[in-house]
């Protein structure tokens, strides 16, 4: 969704299955204008949906954006997809900031995790 700047260098833990991703694969267009500020509401509402766990980012040099929102049940997921900010902020995505995207959505079944420490 963003650059994340001063997102973590660190992945997302892992939760107790079942939960479910949404996996955002980005190609932007140059024309970002108010993308900024439209990204940051997208992740204060998003934080505020019951059943949301995080998520994760990670962009190449070359362009591609990868975003992976980790949600609880289908409710959660629902809630986010249908909400109405959220909902007028994808248009304008297709409208202006994407040059294409690809959603895919997915209930995760094993989860495990490793920290050096």
């Amino acid at each position: 969704m963003s650059d994340h700047s001063d997102a973590p260098v660190a992945p997302i833990g892992a939760f107790e299955p079942p939960y479910y991703v949404a996996v955002f694969s980005t190609i932007r267009t140059q024309e970002q204008d108010g993308y900024r500020e439209t990204n940051a509401r997208m992740e204060e509402l998003v934080r505020a949906v019951p059943g949301f766990l995080g998520m994760d980012h990670a962009q190449t040099p070359g362009g591609l954006g990868i975003t992976v929102g980790y949600f609880r049940d289908a409710d959660a997921l629902a809630q986010w997809r249908t909400n109405e900010e959220h909902r007028a902020a994808q248009r304008r995505g297709r409208a202006e900031w994407y040059e294409s995207y690809t959603l895919h959505i997915a209930k995760v079944e094993r989860s495990h995790g490793y920290t050096r420490g």
